[in-house]
């Protein structure tokens, strides 16, 4: 059951409607993937298609109650704020985003890594109408794939070092390749880069300490960060608040 646009259409929705008509010929194929997220937006950053698996993680249980609402009216505010904002700079300036490693908030404070991507949606003239995205869940690396084993081993000196800066040079020769292999090879096998694994690594430690009551900026140098103004714009970039916001979060003493 295909459905329909829950709020009155514009100049340029109509425009995005016709594109609609082609994404729902995938619709059912992105509703059969639990571990990706996709949707649609028009020039106002509002859902106009999504698939299942959106839906569930926002605590739906049918997709047309996300349509004509924004990111900020679905997902907890801090975050929906973030991703609402991220949306309108993409529609304003017409540039995709491309594997943006995030770190997305549901319902019950479920955190699950994702790569993100969004493309902006251009009418005849070149004019932007909207934006399509995909997020996929980050799974456990291809252990069938003839370099793993030693990728695997540059991945255990990551997460074992990860308070040092990143030395590609170093990790290259631990697995016996180029820099060039290296990195062709990280992304095939774990669809990451080293420098993704490292943040990852790095907001892993981090998500895990600010359970506790240890200063943020004591956080921030046990995660491998000199500078607590660097870790908190990279933390709020991947996660979408700032460190002492996602520590409200976790003890559900923030509002609004």
């Amino acid at each position: 059951m295909i459905d329909t646009l829950a709020y009155s259409l514009e100049p340029d929705d109509t425009i995005l409607s016709g594109m609609l008509s082609h994404f729902r010929l995938l619709e059912p194929v992105f509703d059969a993937m639990p571990d990706v997220v996709f949707f649609v937006k028009d020039a106002a950053a509002r859902y106009t298609l999504v698939n299942r698996t959106l839906a569930s993680r926002c605590g739906f249980k049918e997709k047309a109650a996300l349509l004509g609402k924004t990111a900020e009216d679905v997902f907890p505010r801090r975050f929906g704020r973030v991703y609402t904002a991220q949306d309108k700079a993409i529609i304003d300036v017409g540039a995709q985003m491309l594997d943006q490693l995030e770190l997305p908030l549901y319902p019950g404070r479920t955190p699950g890594w994702c790569l993100t991507c969004k493309q902006p949606l251009r009418d005849a003239t070149g004019k932007v109408v909207g934006l399509a995205g995909i997020s996929r869940d980050l799974k456990t690396g291809e252990s069938s794939h003839p370099a793993y084993s030693r990728l695997a081993a540059v991945v255990q000196s990551i997460q074992e070092n990860y308070v040092q800066p990143l030395n590609l040079k170093q990790l290259a020769a631990l697995a016996n390749m180029s820099v060039a292999q290296l990195e062709r090879y990280f992304h095939k096998v774990f669809h990451l880069t080293p420098r993704q694994v490292l943040l990852k690594t790095r907001l892993d430690a981090a998500t895990a300490l600010l359970v506790s009551h240890d200063k943020v900026t004591d956080v921030a140098a046990r995660c491998g960060y000199t500078d607590h103004s660097a870790f908190t714009r990279q933390f709020k970039a991947t996660v979408g608040v700032t460190p002492t916001e996602y520590r409200m979060l976790l003890h559900g003493t923030l509002r609004g």
